[in-house]
């Protein structure tokens, strides 16, 4: 096959009389004649100097770009954004953290449709980077890779390895006096060392292995750390990769199939993922057309043990993962065992039981990830609740929890901080049940995280006595009783918005549900007086946000469901 019939999209665009405008402007950009018998490969990068998560992120993708060109492809560089998870949390710049993910999906469909690119190769780091990248390939469907910035290196205080999610947690033990002003300052010095996504089992590095896992990354990525050499040969790798994958017409319909979805559910369950992949998931699966619901995960988490000993609530950093083996390692483990779907194509052009078949296990000399037959938890560490409550869903994180069961009278406020507010001032106590409304997509807008609340709550040592609900999110380094994404939100009558203090509320793991001890009539009369709140603002990308965004149920997507 030659180059020129790989240029299925971009022949449009470069060949031709017609085309001699085009042609002349690439020429500016460098191009010479034997470039536009090349196929076009987009490199979407989400580059920027406000994170850690992508301040090296310009090299991975001209280490990318090079692999294109070193092997008779055309290759560019285009831009999209990040916001920083991490530094927007517990104030308003978090509205626009769930937006992003949208923003980024928009921007690099919009160029790669624009400039015809053949394929495909997107390269980010923080939190949403990753599944609005997905999305956008997804929605392109042109042959793609997507490449993860990788993780940070764990910063060191007092000889323990500490992250992102120490330094927040450190805020209440100030505030509660467990330590000094030294020992505080030292920790936020240190917390971050250099380039690299949080550390930790957090939403980064979950959806970097559930994007792995479900087949859009080579091998290994999910775990490398960004400041390694194997990262950058991972990018020249890939370069060279997705024209392979144009030359074998592998596009990402043909890999992000229902089973590759369920491989990625798995591998985000068995590390003791965050919450967060439930909204992501579903919305990666809704732009490529796969029926991917809430009861996919149940059902999965039912029957899928958590192996890995990370954090938030381990002992352990991602680096840690890939000491032993990767992700690699861990899914073999999950193919022997028929816990995964081996026939699932990949970005490799192989299917996930090739890529795995000279896979060593990991050793039993470690406790980083646990044998099957002695598993942390037995099920997974989230799971979806229902219940008068939550009508259309709610997410609730397990792990690490001993309770199963909590009930008590609802302390409700209407916005995160309030909430931080009141755990600062100690009006909240052990055995609350705490309710954080208007915070879902429409009513906050932008489904903020609660990171800074739940670690105010750790910090003061009640995290696990007190029931945090909410119809915002919460960070992968939230841990405690904690329920998300409640739905339908308080901003559209959802019946989070018609509830009370005092109102009783029942949790019950086990059974998955969560109700208040209300009859629908008391219910419906509630709503009947109900009024619809103000939209919080008026223009700009939020306003839009607020009009064109969906349900968490299927992943909170501004397409129309």
């Amino acid at each position: 096959m030659t180059n020129q019939n790989l240029k299925k999209r971009s022949s449009l665009m470069t060949d031709g009389d017609a085309r001699a405008p085009s042609r002349a402007m690439l020429r500016g950009t460098g191009f010479k004649d034997e470039d536009f018998k090349k196929p076009l490969i987009g490199v979407a990068s989400c580059w920027s100097e406000i994170t850690t998560c992508n301040m090296h992120l310009d090299k991975l993708a001209k280490s990318a770009r090079d692999g294109v060109w070193d092997n008779e492809g055309a290759a560019q560089i285009f831009g999209t954004i990040t916001v920083s998870d991490g530094i927007s949390m517990g104030h308003e710049g978090m509205k626009y953290s769930l937006v992003s993910r949208e923003v980024i999906a928009d921007s690099i469909e919009t160029v790669a449709g624009a400039q015809r690119f053949d394929g495909l190769i997107c390269v980010g780091g923080c939190d949403k980077n990753m599944p609005g990248s997905l999305m956008a390939i997804a929605r392109v469907n042109a042959p793609a890779i997507f490449i993860y910035g990788g993780t940070i290196m764990p910063g060191k205080f007092e000889g323990k390895d500490i992250d992102i999610v120490s330094i927040f947690e450190a805020v209440g033990k100030f505030q509660s006096k467990k330590i000094d002003e030294k020992e505080f300052h030292e920790i936020e010095c240190n917390a971050c060392p250099g380039p690299g996504s949080c550390g930790g089992m957090y939403t980064a590095n979950t959806m970097s292995s559930a994007i792995e896992a479900l087949g859009m990354a080579l091998p290994y990525g999910s775990t490398t750390p960004g400041i390694s050499t194997e990262k950058l040969e991972e990018c020249e790798k890939a370069g060279k990769q997705v024209l392979e994958l144009i030359k074998n017409n592998i596009t990402p319909d043909k890999i992000m199939t229902k089973k590759a979805f369920e491989n990625a559910i798995t591998v985000a369950l068995v590390l003791g993922g965050s919450t967060n992949a439930v909204l992501h998931l579903l919305a990666m699966a809704h732009c490529i057309g796969v029926e991917l619901n809430l009861e996919d995960f149940n059902r999965l988490s039912d029957k899928t043990p958590q192996l890995a000993n990370l954090k938030p609530g381990g002992k352990y950093v991602t680096v840690d993962l890939h000491r032993i083996g990767g992700l690699p390692a861990v899914m073999k483990t999950l193919l022997d065992a028929g816990m995964i779907h081996g026939e699932c194509m990949t970005v490799t052009g192989k299917t996930v039981a090739e890529n795995l078949e000279n896979v060593s296990h990991f050793s039993k000399d470690q406790d980083v990830v646990m044998q099957l037959e002695n598993p942390i938890t037995k099920t997974g560490p989230f799971a979806i609740l229902h219940g008068n409550l939550a009508p259309e869903g709610a997410v609730v994180k397990i792990k690490g929890l001993k309770a199963t069961k909590h009930s008590g009278p609802a302390k409700i406020y209407d916005c995160e901080e309030d909430a931080f507010h009141a755990i600062e001032q100690d009006k909240v106590k052990a055995g609350d049940t705490v309710v954080i409304r208007h915070e879902g997509p429409k009513g906050g807008p932008g489904m903020r995280e609660m990171l800074s609340v739940t670690s105010a709550l750790i910090g003061k040592g009640i995290g696990h006595e007190v029931a945090l609900i909410t119809d915002g999110r919460f960070s992968g380094g939230s841990h405690g009783f904690i329920i998300g994404h409640t739905a339908p939100e308080a901003y559209v009558g959802g019946p989070i918005a018609l509830i009370k203090d005092g109102d009783i509320i029942n949790i019950d793991l086990e059974n998955k549900s969560m109700d208040v001890e209300l009859s629908e009539e008391e219910l419906a009369k509630r709503l009947e007086n109900w009024t619809k709140p103000a939209p919080k603002y008026k223009f700009g990308v939020l306003r839009k946000y607020i009009e064109t965004v969906g349900s968490p149920k299927y992943g909170a997507i501004t397409d129309k469901f």
